[in-house]
This record gives structure tokens, C-alpha cells and sequence, in this order.
């Protein structure tokens, strides 16, 4: 698969949350794309290097990258596993990303693991829209850019329904509301098809892969999920929106490790300024303007600070074994 050339639909998330945190964004050598610095000190002069000392990749999406906390769980695990690990978290991402990204390959293979979280299935190209595994998506029909749910509930619910200054349909429209089974035979297949194609996306992304593969499981609810089909965002569920536990399994087959963690510590959590330590309201227009319909004064979306630290805590284990595995046998 050809690289995406990928349109910048997202600042990094650092002019929307920059009073809160510096992500500290820097272009990656060698690679085209930026991600959250500081990068370990082997990669800043743009070698990416042998393999004379161990390092770690952390693959995945916001929750990676580590949206209004200072210490992301890959940081974390640098501290507890005093190896070097790389933040490749991207924000919006899915395993379509990562897997049109081949310059990336080389950091990829070169570390000793390569922990893979578990992303979102709305990034994921299919015949409504395509993404280029992003989230902010190409309607297929017109051209539109779009949300990938407004995407799916202006398919599901015709007719406009106003949230804020976006007209974003989340209720039946020339359906029976009480009857969802009606709801799931319109839409039924393109869900079915998002699934399938994410699936699929990571098999590709993993057998390029020629290190061992930690599938991380990290969200606010566990991989079971009963779907609603009365509204888009009851089809979608929580992060990783449209997951099931099925689909993990297809996935975690290939892989050499699973850990889960499924926490909601410290959430929602109160944005604070790191300049004043005052409470401070974060405007997601600011990254997106198709967001703009409210201003945050807690993040009730992404990992806290404390979920965190119950994914690093979840993850050292394992990686401490598998690393000294991969130690010894060099």
C-alpha cells in the first residue's frame, strides 16, 4: 500500500490544549510526520539507529499520545523499564494509519517491542467514506469532510438535527424510533464492513511487523459492549468506538501478548493551567473547527493522568519479561 499523503486535519493537539500541557511536537526523522516530543536521545540527529540498545515502540492514537497529561503511559514505562520508548502515538488514528505509513517501518523494526494499542474502528476506510485511518474522513458520495460519526448518522438518520452550530443528525429520522432491528438492517452491513476492513488492517500492519507484538487493550470499558440502535453515538460506543470483543480476539491471535486495561481513575479531570494552576477552559475549535460547539473545563474524553499510570502498570510486567527475552537472545 502506497503512503497517504494526509491532509493536516489535527494541530497534534497542542494549540487546543497548549495551557494545559506542551506537547512539545517535533517531525520525527526521516518519516514526514510529527508526534510528541521529546523523542529519545538516540533518534534527535535523525539515526534511527541498530540495535546496541534496546528501545520500545508505542503505537496507537490519542490515548497513546497522551492528551492534558504531562507523563503519557509510554513515558512511564521509560522511567519503570529504563529503556528508551517512542511515543508514536497519532492523534484521530486507526491501523489503516499506521499501515500506509511505511517510512515508519524502520522504527518499528529496529525496537525490541512494539506494544499496539487497540484503535478506534470509526478510522477505518469503507464504502461510506474514506480516511486514511483518521478520523476526519472524505464522504465518498460528495467530497465532504466530515467527523467519521457525523458521517455515519447523517448515512443512518436523515434529516438535520442541531447540536450546537453543527448539524450533526443523532435521532431517527423517517424511521420508527422503537424499532431498532429496522435500524440495524439499514446499517448493518456498513458496520459489519468497518469491522471487518479494521480487522483486516491490522493483520496487514502486524505481519509487517518482524518484533514481538504487545496488543494493549486501554479504554474506560472492557471489550464487551452492547451496541444501541435508536442513535450514532449508541452504535459507536465508548473508545475504541465500535470494538468488540470478537474483534480483539482476531487480532490478539496474531500478537504475542495481551494486556488490558480498563479504568476510569481520576475521570473527568478538571483542566488546570500549567501556568497559573488555575482552572482553564479548552476550546476543541481550536483543533477542529467542526468541534467547536462547547468549550471544556474537564477532559472527560481522554485517559487521565491516573489511567495513566494503571496502563503503565498494567504493561511493565510484561514488557520486562518479553524485554529481557529479546535481551538475552541478541
Amino acid at each position: 500500500m502506497l503512503n497517504h499523503v494526509i491532509a493536516p486535519h489535527l494541530s497534534g493537539y497542542q494549540r487546543r490544549d497548549y495551557d494545559v500541557v506542551d506537547y512539545r511536537m517535533s517531525e520525527l526523522p526521516e518519516t514526514g510526520l510529527q508526534f510528541r516530543g521529546p523523542f529519545p536521545e538516540r533518534f534527535s540527529g535523525g539515526q534511527i539507529g541498530g540495535t546496541e540498545e534496546p528501545y520500545v515502540c508505542c503505537v496507537g492514537a490519542a490515548q497513546t499520545f497522551g492528551c492534558f497529561t504531562e507523563s503519557p503511559f509510554p513515558t512511564l514505562l521509560a522511567d519503570r523499564l529504563n529503556v528508551p520508548v517512542l511515543n508514536l502515538g497519532y492523534g484521530g488514528a486507526g491501523p489503516e494509519f499506521f499501515l500506509g505509513q511505511s517510512q515508519l517501518s524502520p522504527y518499528l523494526n529496529r525496537s525490541k517491542i512494539v506494544v499496539l494499542q487497540v484503535m478506534s474502528g470509526r478510522s477505518q476506510s469503507n464504502s461510506l467514506y474514506e480516511c486514511g485511518g483518521l478520523e476526519y474522513v472524505t464522504r465518498r458520495s460528495d467530497g465532504r469532510r466530515m467527523g467519521a460519526q457525523q458521517a455515519i448518522a447523517e448515512a443512518l438518520f436523515p434529516g438535520p438535527a442541531h447540536i450546537g452550530p453543527v448539524r450533526i443528525p443523532t435521532r431517527l429520522r423517517g424511521l420508527a424510533p422503537n424499532n431498532p432491528l429496522r435500524v440495524r438492517s439499514r446499517i448493518g452491513p456498513l458496520i459489519d464492513e468497518i469491522r471487518s476492513n479494521w480487522v483486516e488492517s491490522y493483520r496487514s500492519l502486524i505481519r509487517r511487523l518482524d518484533v514481538p507484538v504487545v496488543l494493549f487493550w486501554f479504554s474506560k470499558r472492557a471489550p464487551n459492549y452492547v451496541e444501541s440502535y435508536e442513535s450514532a453515538a449508541g452504535i459507536f460506543g465508548q473508545f475504541p468506538q465500535l470494538v468488540t470483543a470478537e474483534m480483539v480476539e482476531q487480532v490478539r491471535s496474531m500478537c504475542d501478548d495481551y494486556v488490558e486495561c480498563a479504568t476510569d481513575r481520576g475521570s473527568p479531570q478538571p483542566l488546570v493551567s500549567r501556568f497559573t494552576g488555575e482552572p482553564v477552559e479548552v476550546n476543541p475549535a481550536n483543533d477542529r473547527r467542526d468541534l467547536g460547539h462547547g468549550v471544556w473545563s474537564e477532559n472527560r474524553y481522554y485517559p487521565s493522568p491516573e489511567m495513566h499510570q494503571d496502563a503503565a502498570a498494567a504493561l511493565v510486567d510484561v514488557l520486562e519479561s518479553r524485554l529481557g527475552r529479546e535481551v538475552d537472545s541478541t
